[in-house]
């Protein structure tokens, strides 16, 4: 996998490799604004994650995942801080999105 300096670095190569939508978390599911359509951890996979980390600030931690639909052909990128997530979303999706140090 490759390695990128900085979050936007890894936003730009996975959009020109086909990865166009955005996704956030939302109760259950992954959602994407464009198509109105909730992914539950069933429906999408990670095939990739790039971790970020703040030069000065360890708060500033981000995390680029890559993440693909097989059932729905949607291929997009979930940006968010690192360990922040668990908040408002299900048990399973964060397992889901864990990331193991």
């Amino acid at each position: 996998m490759t390695t990128y300096d900085t979050s936007a670095d890894a936003i730009n190569a996975l959009t020109a490799n086909g990865y166009v939508h955005n996704f956030n978390l939302k109760n259950e599911a992954m959602y994407c604004h464009t198509h109105d359509t909730h992914l539950p951890p069933d429906d999408f996979q990670i095939d990739e994650v790039h971790r970020f980390e703040g030069e000065t600030d360890l708060e500033d931690e981000l995390v680029v995942y890559a993440i693909s639909s097989p059932s729905t052909g949607l291929k997009g990128v979930l940006v968010n801080a690192y360990g922040v997530y668990a908040e408002g979303i299900s048990a399973e999706l964060v397992e889901k999105l864990k990331i193991i140090r």
